[in-house]
């Protein structure tokens, strides 16, 4: 049983998002006697998220549904530097066109989340770049700058590792983890923010924030840090061969995005019922029960609500429907083209240009592979390929045993190991 006495830690430490708290009691406490305002930062990168950023998000979700406000910061001002946190090289610099291009898309993705003022909720959408765009370099250093050791700063995992690698950190990125320290001082201020979430290779970054504040203003913060996620097997949370699962319908299709949470391994079922569903937790330990050929309907359930969360319901039974009268009476098989390869040769891993040009031919050449996928023209299991290195394994056969080739929305091939 979780040790917590308000619902909102309760919720987050039994559903498993709690890695680690600044001083537990009193935030608690906190969120006993009235609403807390917290914040979780997104940079604006891409035109979606990814289901990397989906845990957060579901951190939100259960603030605003405990009474709580949830502010979604959107990096408008960070983007333009990078967060080296985890990263060996660095960041594309974009241009401030694409940066609110990316934001305006990214907007809608939370509005199936969280219910913002305009909507009659409480939820706010800040952007960094509100503040730090106009900031005025000799004042900056004067009235933040000052509180900053480099020392301490050196000692932190996401500079020291990049230091230790020998992999260059430019003056930019350093100064990310200041941007960020101010970012909760200024929600502060302006929201009465006191608690910045994230994930735990945040932690360093949101200690900073916590003691700028309190040597600014003398304000009392807190941080609340999530588990990374990885699979049963190790592997990281959200990646397949064809890149990253986004979250944008347009870059993976609700039935693609169905397939992803249906394929979850044995081991992770309840764990992701637990995080990325808003089932009851009786229900869950229900389905996560379940052994042998039993748990697929659980993986059914987990496919459908996690989808009916992202998509809306409709859309989610959509992609269920379409998936049992695919695999379960067989029309895939009778309606596609099968090519057969050596179970050794998927095991060794095929190249994804290899697989789509010499394999199945749905491409010409290893060029056109190429050019298709920077159009967004090639899809393994529904999801767009984003990256032309990745490899086709075992671990892309759907429970029915093949991987689906496609080339734009009406040229589909299986790979069957034999």
């Amino acid at each position: 049983m979780s040790a917590y006495k308000s619902e909102f830690l309760n919720i987050l430490a039994e559903r498993g998002f709690i890695h680690q708290v600044s001083e537990p009691e009193i935030l608690d406490q906190r969120a006993m006697e009235g609403t807390i305002t917290a914040y979780i930062g997104y940079d604006c990168t891409a035109p979606s998220l990814h289901i990397g950023h989906l845990l957060p998000t579901m951190m939100l979700y259960w603030l605003q549904q405990t009474g709580h406000r949830p502010i979604a910061l959107m990096g408008g001002g960070t983007t333009r530097v990078g967060d080296p946190s985890g990263k060996d090289e660095t960041r594309r610099v974009l241009t401030n066109e694409v940066i609110n291009e990316n934001l305006a898309s990214i907007r809608k993705t939370f509005s199936k989340f969280l219910k913002f003022e305009a909507e009659g909720g409480n939820a706010v959408m800040a952007n960094n770049a509100d503040w730090l765009n106009t900031l005025n370099y000799i004042d900056f250093l004067r009235d933040v700058g000052r509180h900053f050791s480099v020392n301490r700063m050196l000692s932190f995992d996401s500079v020291k590792l990049r230091l230790e690698r020998q992999h260059e950190l430019s003056f930019l990125e350093f100064n990310y983890m200041i941007l960020q320290a101010y970012d909760f001082v200024e929600l502060n201020k302006r929201y009465g923010c006191t608690l910045q979430m994230g994930g735990s290779d945040q932690w360093g970054n949101i200690v900073n924030g916590i003691d700028l504040g309190r040597r600014m203003n003398n304000a009392h913060l807190f941080a609340l840090t999530a588990p990374l996620i990885t699979t049963a097997s190790g592997a990281k949370m959200g990646k397949t061969a064809a890149g990253a699962v986004w979250l944008n319908a347009d870059l993976v299709s609700p039935y693609g995005y169905w397939q992803f949470w249906r394929n979850t391994e044995d081991g992770d079922v309840t764990r992701f019922l637990k995080l990325f569903t808003i089932l009851p937790l009786d229900e869950i330990a229900r389905l996560g029960a379940l052994k042998g050929a039993e748990l697929n309907e659980a993986k059914k359930v987990l496919a459908t609500e996690a989808t009916a969360l992202m998509h809306g319901r409709e859309a989610a039974e959509q992609a269920a429907e379409t998936a049992r009268k695919t695999f379960e009476e067989g029309a895939l098989a009778e309606s596609l083209p099968t090519i057969e390869i050596a179970r050794a040769e998927l095991d060794n891993g095929i190249g994804v240009l290899v697989a789509f040009a010499e394999k199945t031919g749905l491409v010409s050449s290893n060029g056109d592979a190429r050019r298709q996928i920077k159009a967004g023209g090639l899809k393994v299991n529904d999801v767009t390929v984003s990256d032309e290195k990745s490899t086709l394994s075992a671990k892309d056969l759907t429970p029915e045993g093949v991987i689906k080739l496609s080339l734009g929305k009406k040229k589909h091939i299986l790979l069957k190991p034999t």
